[in-house]
């Protein structure tokens, strides 16, 4: 995959989003108080919703914030869309430093405390959760999803961080939401399609076809 492929589809994955929420009126519902089935998508966090200041405030920072969530699966071809950027960080006070400055950057006026495992921001046209590997994730230790993590330079000069495909799948599987087992059927046929015909597992049934939200 080229070096720019998985920026490129979030940022392709941006302007559908702005595309789609153009006529919709806020409704006063937040990204926090998305469902289990649509996702923040269907909040108020998705109207305006752009990500990308933020992430080259971390990348200025000096930042090693992993994304996660379904903006990582947009970077791997999801096409669900979302209205929310979730991170994983590894709860160092360096790390910590890194994301206020970033924050501070894009216009966050309330620092969010990042002594807690999980933790909501907001700033400039984005919001989420900042998460450590402390988190209860079901059954999942997700440490070691850290120093996996891929990497994409976006054409404007910044590198994102965004959690492996198959860490993604094993997170989405352990949370076990319907949107997060639709998600993880999705990325599964991902993996498959993105193997060689040698190494893709015999076939059951026809295989798994991603299902829309």
């Amino acid at each position: 995959m080229n070096e720019t492929t998985a920026a490129l589809r979030l940022r392709r994955a941006i302007t559908r989003t702005r595309q789609a929420t153009r006529d919709r009126a806020p409704a006063g519902c937040r990204p926090e108080e998305a469902d289990g089935v649509r996702g923040t998508f269907a909040t108020d966090g998705a109207l305006g919703f752009d990500p990308f200041p933020f992430l080259r405030a971390l990348h200025d920072a000096g930042s090693h914030a992993v994304v996660i969530g379904q903006v990582a699966g947009i970077m791997h071809g999801s096409t669900e869309l979302t209205g929310d950027l979730d991170l994983l960080w590894d709860g160092t006070p360096d790390e910590a430093r890194a994301l206020r400055a970033a924050l501070a950057a894009c216009g966050c006026t309330e620092l969010p405390d990042l002594e807690r495992e999980q933790t909501g921001y907001r700033v400039t046209d984005a919001c989420g959760d900042l998460c450590t590997p402390a988190l209860r994730w079901g059954d999942l230790d997700v440490t070691p999803c850290l120093p996996r993590a891929e990497a994409t330079r976006d054409p404007e000069g910044f590198t994102v961080r965004y959690a492996a495909l198959d860490d993604l799948i094993r997170m989405r599987r352990a949370l076990g939401r319907p949107k997060d087992h639709r998600r993880a059927d999705e990325l599964a046929h991902l993996r498959r399609m993105d193997r060689t015909p040698a190494e893709r597992p015999p076939a059951e049934g026809g295989g798994i076809s991603p299902r829309r939200a």
